[in-house]
C-alpha cells in the first residue's frame, strides 16, 4: 500500500504565493509519475501538473502554465508545487497523486492509483 500526504495549503491574497508539498511512502520503490489535481466546490477534479520521473518531463494545465512550477526528488518520493501569482479561481482542494504504471497520459484522474487526502488552498480577492 502507498500512503500519500500533502501539506502547505492555506489562505493567501490574490497575487501571492504558496508552496505545496507531497510525500509518498510505503510500496513506492519505482513510481512512474506524480501529479497534482484540484477540485473546487461543485466542480470535477481537474489536472494541474505532473512530473514523469524517468525523463523528468513536466506537464501543466494551460490555466496554470507560467505561474505554477512542479518539482521533486525521485529518491525521496517527494514532490512540490510552487504556486505564484495566485488568482481567486485557483481556490480549491489540491490533491497529490501517484502512479507506478507506465502511461501515455498523465492528465486524467484514472491515470493514478494512489491519492492523498488533499490540502485546501484559498485565494482571496
Amino acid at each position: 500500500q502507498v500512503h500519500v500526504v500533502e501539506s502547505g495549503g492555506g489562505l493567501v491574497q490574490a497575487g501571492g504565493s504558496l508552496r505545496l508539498s507531497c510525500v509518498a511512502s510505503g510500496r513506492t520503490s519505482s513510481p512512474y509519475a506524480m501529479g497534482w489535481f484540484r477540485q473546487a466546490p461543485g466542480k470535477e477534479r481537474e489536472f494541474v501538473a505532473a512530473v514523469r520521473w524517468d525523463y523528468g518531463n513536466t506537464y501543466y494545465a494551460s490555466s496554470v502554465k507560467g505561474r505554477f512550477t512542479i518539482s521533486g526528488d525521485y529518491v525521496k518520493n517527494t514532490m512540490y508545487l510552487q504556486m505564484n501569482s495566485l488568482k481567486p479561481e485557483d481556490t480549491a482542494v489540491y490533491f497529490c497523486a501517484v502512479t507506478p504504471r507506465v502511461s501515455s497520459s498523465l492528465t486524467a484522474v484514472q491515470d493514478y492509483d494512489y491519492w492523498g487526502q488533499g490540502t485546501q488552498v484559498t485565494v482571496s480577492s
